[in-house]
């Protein structure tokens, strides 16, 4: 069922998610990080760094440098591909989707919460 959303709620809702990312002095993920993890997260692996890179339309290093930022969060975890040493798996971790879940509620209640 599509959600119905005028875009300056759309605007409101992002601001007010934003917000209170920011404010619960948690990770603060870029735009880059949040869609590499939900891509790993949303859609059905295996996701390397080279296909990341390919969907995003951004360089490898762009995603290093992302995946190395969201590793030390323990969003996220990487290992060389057995098969193809030159590619690097992606995966996902518990601390990655219970970020995720936070995120999702933080989202819906904003949404409830948005002047109709």
């Amino acid at each position: 069922m599509p959600v119905e959303m005028r875009p300056s709620q759309a605007l409101k809702l992002w601001h007010d998610v934003s917000l209170a990312i920011v404010r619960d002095g948690g990770a603060d993920l870029s735009p880059r990080q949040i869609t590499i993890l939900l891509t790993v997260y949303l859609e059905a692996p295996p996701h390397t760094v080279r296909g990341l890179a390919e969907k995003l339309a951004v360089t490898k290093p762009a995603i290093t440098r992302a995946l190395d930022t969201m590793g030390e969060l323990g969003l996220l975890s990487r290992r060389r591909d057995e098969k193809d040493r030159r590619n690097v798996i992606v995966q996902r971790t518990v601390d990655g989707a219970l970020y995720l879940d936070k995120l999702a509620d933080l989202i819906v209640s904003k949404a409830v919460d948005l002047p109709r």
